[in-house]
């Protein structure tokens, strides 16, 4: 079966290295974490100063990036686009209901956080009933290694480092006052079909409510919701087991 972006090729309409540029991406098959410039070529049927040259513009804009041995592998913006795509009609659905749930469940705030090229934004927030509560800006642009819903989407994301093997073995991280004074927080990560990453959920508080003690017995009831939001955006319905999500279960 042709894909759009070969039909589209086919009936002459369109731009076509808008088209060529879409087929590039296309090209990777899940599972596939990167590609040779001559695979690439040879899958798309274009010579591979053509491929090259679109990988390089696709590159410019985050959506494709070339590895240090030369192979390229897709970026940030093309995660984000997906995302961005799952969220257009999952936000009502399924991320606040899920956030509203937990935060009942824990008594604090629940925010949905993906990634955005360096940084992180909050998605979908639902604050908790507590007057003394932490407050995130939607849309608001936060570093990836300072806090744990950062920390979380870096080491779901296949980022080396010794921190981050451990928050991948555990399968969630817990902060206190790392990325601002006097907060707390306890994330997991949360993917779509295929353990495709989309970002991570995360409670949080003030520290002074959210010691280190609270936070690993919160650990938990965030990776059940999660995990819960994960099958959710897969489409799958079926309830999921309450456990950490192991390394094993996801692809970079």
């Amino acid at each position: 079966m042709s894909n759009p972006t070969q039909s589209a090729q086919k009936t002459g309409d369109g731009v076509i290295a808008v088209t060529r540029a879409l087929q590039l991406l296309e090209a990777f098959a899940l599972g596939e974490s990167h590609l040779s410039l001559a695979e690439l070529s040879r899958r798309c049927g274009l010579h591979k100063t053509t491929v090259l040259r679109l990988a390089r513009t696709l590159a410019r804009s985050g959506y494709m990036v070339q590895r240090e041995d030369g192979e390229w592998r897709l970026g940030p913006s093309s995660g984000w686009l997906g995302a961005r795509y799952q969220a257009g009609f999952d936000v009502q659905n399924v991320l606040e209901p899920a956030l509203r749930e937990l935060t009942q469940l824990s008594g604090e705030s629940a925010a949905f956080y993906v990634r955005e090229g360096h940084v992180r934004t909050c998605l979908v927030r639902v604050e908790g009933p507590q007057a003394l509560r932490h407050h995130a800006r939607m849309g608001e642009g936060l570093p990836l290694d300072k806090g744990s819903p950062g920390r979380v989407i870096l080491a779901f994301s296949g980022e080396p480092g010794e921190i981050y093997e451990q928050i991948r073995q555990k399968g969630y991280h817990c902060s206190i006052g790392e990325r601002e004074l006097g907060v707390a927080t306890v994330s997991a990560p949360v993917f779509g079909m295929h353990w495709r990453l989309m970002g991570s959920v995360c409670i949080s508080g003030p520290a002074s409510r959210l010691p280190e003690a609270r936070l690993e017995a919160l650990a938990r009831t965030v990776i059940a919701a999660a995990n819960k939001l994960s099958y959710a955006l897969a489409g799958n319905s079926a309830t999921p087991a309450a456990s950490p999500v192991r390394a094993t279960q996801w692809h970079p």
